[in-house]
């Protein structure tokens, strides 16, 4: 196809390992073969991705997956009906704490193979220790309040018994300077997106205690996002977008190119870090301090169609989740405008899978590592659960 024809897409990114398929589509030829350029605009914060696709600046983003949401339900500044048309891998974050933290937890009988639920229980006992000698409560980041970070992160504190709101503090923080934060001492851990686990194991003595996938295994971390009226109203060249990208993840997906994949990752234009800090993630094998690899199957997933189709019961989690902590009022209205913003629909067109794997989620659901099981068929029970638990 002729450069002439091709069509100017403008994507924002946040320097995560999760930014892979846009990057590998834009230098990889795939967006090229489908008749666009792909230009990719690297940011600094999520709320500049959001605050950026809203006002037209960039025409699709790597967004956190509850973003959508949250802007579609008006819940944002900025807020204009969004869509999330396709998941950009599953997995990625994990869970780490200071050096001292980590001994602390230690003590109490933490496992050291990053189950969530012995760490937890460990960080609970540590914190009722610290409540009775009067210590300050801890101190935790997450990137974004509508985040998959902040809502793992909260779902393991609260199945241990911690609450997030009263028990420890919570910050928000731009991913790339959380290692630093942790090393200055202005937190006691954090959960992020790779490779700033890995940096923080390296330079400044953290630990990580559990894994996304060890919380809700097999879920969505980053979504393709774009406003439902880019959408309507460049639906061809959104599908072809879409198959670029699937294209991007299988590549991903390939073991062959994982030493490609690090190395683009890592260079100048994207991370920007050693790319000694792109592998662990990459192959699954964690470094969860400076001496301690640990293999973590499917921590970070790319490629298939199963994979990357939205899926509406993984929407209604997060919804669930902003119930939960207060974010939001549940309403029927809410779930429907949900089911809008996490359809397969799209996705599906793009790539000619009409009824890929209930990629709505009917029928199915996810086991959280508690042992809850979170589907369609169980979300009023889960809300009502939830009433009272924010604040």
């Amino acid at each position: 196809m002729s450069a002439i024809s091709r069509q100017t897409i403008v994507a924002g990114f946040l320097p995560l390992l999760d930014c892979a398929l846009l990057a590998v589509a834009a230098s990889r030829g795939f967006a090229e073969a489908e008749g666009i350029e792909l230009k990719l605009v690297r940011e600094t914060s999520w709320a500049n991705i959001r605050d950026r696709i809203s006002v037209g600046h960039f025409d699709v983003a790597h967004m956190l997956a509850p973003m959508p949401i949250a802007s579609s339900l008006s819940l944002t500044t900025l807020a204009v009906p969004m869509r999330a048309v396709m998941a950009l891998g599953t997995g990625g974050n994990a869970i780490s704490v200071s050096g001292d933290l980590w001994r602390a937890m230690k003590v109490e009988g933490a496992a050291e193979n990053g189950d969530p639920l012995s760490t937890g229980q460990a960080l609970a006992r540590v914190i009722r220790n610290r409540a009775e000698t009067g210590a300050p409560s801890l101190h935790f980041g997450v990137v974004h309040p509508f985040s998959g970070h902040a809502y793992e992160l909260r779902y393991w504190l609260a199945a241990a018994g911690i609450h997030p709101d009263r028990d420890v503090e919570i910050s928000v923080l731009p991913p790339t300077v959380m290692a630093d934060a942790l090393a200055a001492g202005q937190l006691d851990g954090y959960c992020v997106g790779e490779p700033w686990n890995t940096k923080a194991a390296d330079t400044a003595g953290a630990r990580i205690v559990t894994t996304k996938e060890a919380i809700w295994p097999g879920s969505p971390e980053k979504v393709l996002g774009v406003t439902a009226k880019w959408a309507e109203a460049n639906g061809d060249l959104l599908c072809r977008l879409i198959a670029a990208l699937m294209a991007a993840a299988n590549w991903c997906a390939d073991p062959g190119n994982l030493e490609e994949l690090a190395g683009l990752l890592a260079g100048a234009e994207f991370l920007d870090c050693p790319v000694d800090w792109c592998r662990p993630a990459l192959v699954g094998r964690l470094r969860f301090d400076a001496q301690t690899e640990v293999n973590v199957p499917g921590f970070l997933s790319f490629g298939g169609v199963e994979r990357h189709c939205p899926r509406e019961d993984h929407g209604l989690w997060f919804y669930a989740q902003m119930v939960r902590w207060g974010q939001a009022r549940f309403s029927e209205g809410d779930l429907d405008l949900v089911r809008q913003t996490f359809s397969p629909a799209l996705f599906q067109k793009a790539l000619g899978t009409d009824g890929v794997l209930n990629a709505s989620g009917e029928g199915t659901g996810s086991t959280l590592f508690d042992g809850q099981v979170f589907s369609d068929q169980t979300l009023a029970d889960h809300i009502a659960g939830y009433v009272g638990q924010a604040g």
